[in-house]
């Protein structure tokens, strides 16, 4: 499968739990940090969620 790149690039301060977590799901701690991931259903489900912090590279 393809792997897509996620960046951070907005605070989770002030930001509901459920969105908190899910940036820590995906290795997320910092803005700016970028994870690797491939490209699956959920991954993109979790990307949805919290699409007004990252940008996504494919």
């Amino acid at each position: 499968m393809a792997t897509i790149k996620i960046k951070q690039i907005r605070s989770k301060i002030g930001c509901p739990k459920n969105q908190k977590a899910t940036l820590a799901a995906l290795g997320l701690k910092k803005i700016n940090s970028v994870v690797e991931h491939e490209d699956t259903p959920s991954i993109l489900g979790m990307v949805e969620v919290v699409k007004h912090l990252v940008s996504v590279e494919k």
